[in-house]
Parts: C-alpha cells; structure tokens; sequence
C-alpha cells in the first residue's frame, strides 16, 4: 500500500515560479500554463473533499475503463498503489509509473505536455514481479543522488525490494533479476531513501516490513534501515532493524505524548540470509514489534530529511479485540534521526485510533509528508465490526500534532446507478470497501504549485476486461482503479 512521493527536479525557470505567489492566483493562473485540468477519465471522480477543505479541486486523470489513443490495447490495471512521475527525457511530456499490487506489475503510462494520459505499458508484469507489490518511492539524482524505482515485494518474509530503471524497455517486463537482497528480505511495503541533502554521501533506505504478529512470525513487523557508504549503492550496504534502547520489544508500552530513545542495530549478513532468518535476528535483537508497518515518509523541506513518520495498520484476530502489545486500530509514528548519528534518535507516537475506536483512524496505510502536514492514509478493507465510517485521507499538523479528515470515498450507497456501475461485488456497503494508494506532490515536476495525485483502489468495481491487465497470464484479478488530480492542497 502504501506512500510513497515522487519528486524531481525543477523544470520551470525561477523567475516563473516567482512571479506568482498567491497559492490561489498560482491554482487559477497556472505557472505552467500548457498544464490542462479537467476530467480526462470516462469515470466521475471517485474522491471528494471533507467539510472545510471546500476549496479543493478535484479532477480525474485515468481510470481501468479508459482506452489511450497511442496504446488502445493497454488497460490500467486494479489496485494501484505506489507511484512516481517524471518528466520525460524524450518528449515535452510526462512518464508516470504505478504498481498495481494485485497484478504484481509495474505500468508506465506516457502524458502529453497538457497532463493527458496517450498511451501505456508494462515494464514489470506479474512473472517479473512475483510477489504483491504496494507503496514505492521514485528516487531522483537531484533529491537522493541516484535513479530509480523503488517498489517493495510483500507477499511472505522472502519478498525484495525491486530497483526498476524508469526508462527500462517493456520487452523486459519478465526479468526477475532486478530485485535487491541487500536490502534485506521481509513483507515489506515500501522502500524509501532519505534525501541527499543529509546523507552526507551514504545511501539511508528506510523500509517497512508489513508483517502481522503470529505463533510463526513472533517478531510482527519492523522498522528496517539499509545503509551503503555511497549514494545509490544497493549491493554492498549493512541492514538494520530499529530497537528501544532498554530493549522494551512491547509496541503499546509507547504512548502518546511520550518519547523515546531508540537506534538501529545491524542484522549481521543480511544480504545472504533467507527472510525466516532475518524474522529470527531480529527476534535476538529485541526489534520493536510493531504491528504491520506500512508506508514511510520524511517531511520536506531543506534540511529537514532527517525526520521521518511511519504507519502501524493494526492487526485484530477477530476484528473486535486487539492482539496483546500491538495497536489495532492503527498509529503513526514520528521518528527524529539524530544529525550526528543517524542510527540514533527518538520515537513518539503522533495520531493513533486505539483510544476512540472506529471514529478516529481506521488502519492507516499510506503516507505523504510535506513541509507543513501529514497526509495518513487510511485502509479500512479490515471490516472491523465498529467501524463508523469510510477510509478517510487525514490531515495532520505537524506544528500543533492537531489532525481531521480531508478526503472521503464517493460510495454513494443510496444511489442506485452508482451501485450497478460500480459494485459488482456486492460489497460497497461496508465501511472501508475502498482503500488508497499512493499520494504525491507533482507540482514541482509539472509547474503548478500545491496540486498531487492520489490513487484509489476501488475494490468492488470489477469487469472481466480487467483480468490480465499485463498480459502476464498469472492473476484473475478484475478490479478497476483510478487516479486522481488535487489542487490548492495545502502543504
């Protein structure tokens, strides 16, 4: 699932981003005004804005239904999760890659120079893939020191982390080669290196193992940090796992408002150990347990790389109660690196759900940091029986720790052409039927300041010409999904 960013570098000269600085003026009169917002999908947008976010901009940018004129063949596939997007180096326009975690694969739609979607491909499908794949962070030369698509493997303690070049070719698609065992072997979620600007020429990849507690998987989930002493080094780093330094393994033993020393310790030869290996170490080495570690993001900005927030989804066996030491309605956490030793820092707990369960948040999933907010995604497809309402995108002030709802699903339950277009399944009716993908800021890549994309996974929206979306032959899958454009969000 899954946050992930995207960013590259600017592409706009400055005196044109400084030549407006109302965000209103920028929204209405675009720096880059070749940029076209409107509705380009056949779908209405599946989104909308919550009470007090009215001056939102919500317009759609492709959708499973959705035939491109350069590739009438191709078709988005469901559950699109992590995603990056760039410009192109071969045209005036834009590529944009996205995992669809059902599928195992990775497609690269091109855009024209307006934004709009003309044709698509798959670099990675579900033979090269082989395992679910869910957030991913496009990293860049200009913000990490190095290119490529990060997307992690999450299907069982033996996945890897996929380094994709953006501009590989299609006829690769089924190379299973390009996976990395020195980032280590785990469910994970997403793989995300901090930003060059205080790495002091190391690689640090942050990682989140989205494991649940289990008799057979004791350790539960992991915070996990892969450290190269050069910028892009994915072969000959060490792996770390995050640990309390009083050895305190107990995730509810951490409250709000409380916080604590931590640091990462080394899994000695990570890169040739199996993942039930690696489950074991860190077992010895008294690793947090947290439950399900989702997506990881680090707050924007100059300098400001260093801190960091991820989610715990939760985990309940029987949807009502929790399991012993771990959330299960969900938290997110805020983690400083320490400047002078990044594998030291401290912990805290910033948004939880656990102590008003089903109104508060529901199995946060994904994230996007910005300079100013957190954006927590929520995954609600737990069907917890309290549940009281959809999965929310959730607005978080990093200054005052203050959050509210942002972003709501448009199930419209009562609308009966909705539920015939839209609910195949049969099962729209639940809280949380519906669940996010990625969310990033595009708006240094395309000149239009405060704008981002969100995917969303609309479970229930299912055609056979769906199945098989990247020709791979391996999934039944029929889900449809859709991406989204947002505009005067703030940041």
């Amino acid at each position: 699932m899954k946050i992930s960013q995207s960013i590259a570098a600017l592409f706009l000269s400055t005196a044109l981003f400084t030549s407006c600085n109302d965000d209103k003026d920028n929204t209405e009169n675009p720096v880059n005004e070749n940029i076209k917002f409107e509705n380009l999908s056949k779908e209405p947008a599946f989104a909308f804005g919550m009470p007090g976010f009215e001056d939102m901009k919500i317009t759609t940018l492709i959708s499973s239904s959705d035939v491109l004129a350069g590739s009438p063949n191709f078709v988005f596939a469901g559950q699109p999760d992590g995603m990056g997007i760039m410009k192109d180096p071969a045209s005036d326009g834009y590529l944009m890659l996205t995992n669809h975690e059902i599928t195992q694969s990775v497609s690269r739609v091109y855009l024209d120079k307006t934004f709009k979607p003309v044709k698509g491909e798959y670099i990675l499908n579900g033979i090269g893939g082989m395992t679910r794949l869910c957030s991913a962070t496009l990293a860049t030369p200009e913000e990490h020191g190095f290119s490529a698509f990060l997307t992690a493997g999450e299907s069982g303690e033996e996945s890897m982390v996929h380094a994709i070049n953006p501009m590989a070719a299609a006829s690769q698609a089924s190379d299973q080669t390009r996976v990395k065992p020195a980032l280590g072997k785990a469910s994970m979620e997403n793989a995300v290196p901090l930003p060059r600007d205080i790495s002091n020429g190391k690689s640090y990849i942050l990682i989140g193992e989205d494991q649940s507690y289990s008799t057979a998987h004791q350790s539960a989930g992991q915070l996990i940090m892969y450290v190269a002493n050069t910028q892009g080094d994915l072969e000959n780093g060490k792996l770390y796992s995050l640990k309390r330094t009083n050895n305190n393994t107990t995730e509810t033993n951490m409250t709000k408002g409380s916080q604590y020393d931590v640091e990462f310790v080394e899994i000695p030869n990570a890169k040739s150990l199996t993942g039930a290996q690696i489950n074991q170490k860190n077992l010895d080495l008294n690793a947090i347990r947290f439950s399900r570690v989702e997506d990881v993001d680090y707050r924007k900005g100059a300098g400001k790389g260093r801190e960091i927030y991820f989610t715990a989804t939760g985990e309940s066996s029987d949807g009502v109660n929790p399991k012993p030491g771990l959330t299960m309605w969900g938290r997110v956490y805020k983690l400083v690196l320490n400047e002078n030793n990044m594998l030291t820092g401290k912990l805290e707990v910033v948004a939880e759900g656990d102590s008003n369960p089903g109104n508060n948040l529901i199995n946060p999933d994904n994230l996007c940091v910005t300079e100013n907010f957190v954006y927590i995604q929520e995954d609600g497809d737990s069907y917890y029986p309290a549940a009281a309402h959809d999965s929310y995108i959730w607005q978080l002030n990093i200054s005052t720790k203050q959050y509210k709802p942002w972003l709501n699903m448009k199930h419209n339950r009562n609308d009966a052409a909705w539920q015939t277009a839209y609910n195949q399944s049969g099962t729209l009716n639940k809280f949380g039927s519906w669940e996010y993908g990625a969310m990033i800021d595009v708006s240094d890549i395309i000149g239009v300041p405060n704008t981002f994309a969100v995917n969303i996974h609309s479970h229930t929206w299912q055609k056979d010409g769906f199945k098989n979306a990247d020709g791979a032959g391996v999934n039944t899958n029929k889900e449809g999904g859709q991406i989204i454009l947002i505009r005067n969000v703030q940041k």
